[in-house]
């Protein structure tokens, strides 16, 4: 009985079969996501490409995004969109299915007038319909514009003024545009056109044709680095360009200054500004450029330089009273509005010319061009550490704050090496050819500017030592001396003053023997012995705004005002 209730035992060929089936739901639950994954991936990259081939050909200036910042809503289909693209250029906002239809439909702003348009104030409204800022109000009515959650309402990509539906279809048909607030800042499409016409009659008298633009009119070039600070510069870039001409609107990574300036000469004679948005290494790029000009001839087409501070640094914006930093704080057009108050002033700009010993004098001397400060000793040891780690990985060093806590590790970890002490033992320094005894120092400081460090007053000092405020136009040199990282340190949170060592129109500085650390602008290298000699090479026109002032500006400002009363 017991044999009989056994089960017969399976055949090879059950047995098989059962394993073909585990191998096959195994092989199918393991490819198939794969496949799914691989399929998903190969249609991305496709519409990824026909993107692109729509980017390459339009004439708008098309950049992605996978989220907008505010309800947005397709300017074809009318339909709310979370991701999509916009034009950075007129400011036009589409749903992916879309795209193509409105690079058809929607014309994008225009540099020149395809018409020879002889009359500058007579070109009429270009109007965009829908996702018009917010608190805007209606050129017509004043009410608010944008209020219903759909596609309503227009905005000149222009002027920037936006008006209801039914004030369009009632009032502003045949409405010309002015331009707007900062018609003084923008190159007009028309002008463009007259220059392009004139320069084919062979004719250069521009400052008949700008007269028909008022005395008042300063056309601004804007200059940004996409990759300087916080790489802040690719998303400005789009801001000015919706705000001017996208003519004004360069990125130095792509159009170097010295063409990029070159667009001054199509301008009146000294009437162009220029807005630097990046570091002070970018500035003083500019300016070099600048300096350019004036050895082509072109001395009454310079413009003024003003600077908008994305660098780590920016001790040269920070003096010229742009601030220490832009991180977004202010909104685009209040920037436009500070370049439009600022006043021109001078800036001393010097010659730094490094000549090697041992040489025979047969090796060509090296030469900088100093804007802000040139410094041997621990803070140079510092921006060259710093400098060789962000070669390595640049990528790692896109945030202000973090940079700044990288120069505190290596601050710190040169109070505890020194290597640059007995600096007073390496070095002979001269002011104005006479020698100068040297205290027991790790460093010496030569300024230009009244900021360095990242925003600190070095000459002026603290407490009851106060110095006259440096001056960057008066031909002299502020030359100071610190005894160490660790003194820096101090310096830079008020505890102590430097060393001062003296002011002087040329400077010159021996380094006997060994490696020393140096920098010029925030540019470092490691410097064998040489001969430094700054003396003046030029002035560089560049713009003050008198609108933010620092503790340390009210304070310094104060401070004189309390010596100028007991005198």
């Amino acid at each position: 009985m017991e044999a009989e209730r056994r089960p017969a035992p399976a055949s090879p060929s059950e047995g098989l079969f059962a394993d073909g089936h585990l191998i096959l739901w195994t092989l199918c639950s393991v490819l198939l996501p794969v496949f799914i994954t691989f399929w998903c991936s190969l249609q991305r990259s496709r519409r990824l490409l026909h993107r692109r081939d729509i980017f390459r050909k339009s004439k708008h200036g098309w950049r992605d995004t996978d989220l907008f910042s505010q309800p947005t809503y397709c300017c074809v289909c009318a339909q709310h969109i979370l991701q999509g693209a916009f034009c950075d250029c007129c400011g036009l906002r589409v749903d992916e299915g879309c795209l193509k239809k409105a690079d058809r439909r929607f014309q994008c702003k225009e540099i020149m007038l395809k018409n020879d348009a002889k009359v500058l104030d007579a070109m009429p409204h270009h109007w965009i319909r829908g996702n018009v800022p917010l608190c805007s109000y209606c050129m017509v009515c004043k009410q608010q514009c944008g209020c219903q959650p759909k596609l309503c309402d227009y905005r000149c990509i222009w002027c920037q003024k936006t008006v209801h539906d039914e004030c369009m279809r009632n009032s502003l048909k045949n409405e010309k545009c002015d331009f707007g607030e900062f018609k003084n800042l923008i190159i007009p499409p028309s002008y463009l056109t007259s220059i392009n016409q004139m320069r084919k009659d062979k004719k250069t008298d521009y400052e008949v044709l700008a007269s028909k633009l008022g005395k008042q009119w300063t056309p601004l070039i804007i200059l940004a680095n996409s990759r300087s600070g916080t790489n802040m510069g690719e998303g400005l870039l789009g801001e000015f360009r919706i705000l001017l001409n996208p003519v004004q609107v360069f990125d130095v990574t792509k159009t170097p200054p010295i063409k990029a300036l070159q667009l001054c000469t199509l301008l009146p004679y000294y009437s162009a500004r220029v807005l630097v948005c990046g570091g002070d290494g970018t500035v003083g790029w500019v300016l070099d450029a600048v300096d350019d000009m004036k050895i082509k001839g072109q001395e009454k087409y310079i413009p003024q330089v003003a600077v908008l501070p994305l660098g780590t640094g920016n001790d040269l914006s920070n003096t010229l009273g742009w601030g220490t930093g832009y991180a977004g704080e202010i909104p685009v057009a209040q920037v436009l509005r500070n370049v439009m108050e600022a006043d021109g002033i001078k800036l001393d700009r010097w010659k730094v010319q490094v000549t090697n010993k041992g040489y025979y004098n047969l090796r060509k001397p090296k030469e900088f061009t100093m804007n802000n400060y040139f410094s041997v000793g621990p803070d140079a040891l510092m921006a060259l550490n710093f400098h060789a780690h962000r070669e390595k990985a640049p990528s790692l060093f896109s945030s202000r704050i973090l940079n700044k806590a990288v120069y505190l590790f290596y601050g710190t970890k040169d109070c505890l090496v020194q290597e640059c002490k007995d600096l007073n033992k390496k070095v002979e320094l001269e002011l104005d050819g006479e020698r100068v005894a040297l205290p027991s120092l790790e460093g010496i400081i030569v300024l230009n500017i009244g900021y360095w460090g990242g925003g600190c007053r070095l000459w002026e000092g603290m407490g009851d030592e106060t110095y006259p405020l440096a001056r960057h136009d008066d031909g002299l040199l502020e030359v100071v001396g610190v005894y160490g990282s660790f003194h820096c340190a101090q310096i830079q949170v008020k505890l102590a003053n430097p060393f001062r060592i003296g002011q002087a129109h040329t400077v010159r500085l021996i380094l006997k023997c060994s490696m020393m650390p140096m920098q010029v602008d925030g540019e470092p290298w490691a410097q064998g012995p040489c001969t430094v000699t700054i003396t003046h090479k030029t002035h560089a026109m560049m713009l003050y705004f008198s609108g933010e002032q620092t503790d340390d500006d009210i304070s310094s400002t104060s401070d004189q005002e309390d010596i100028k009363e007991t005198e």
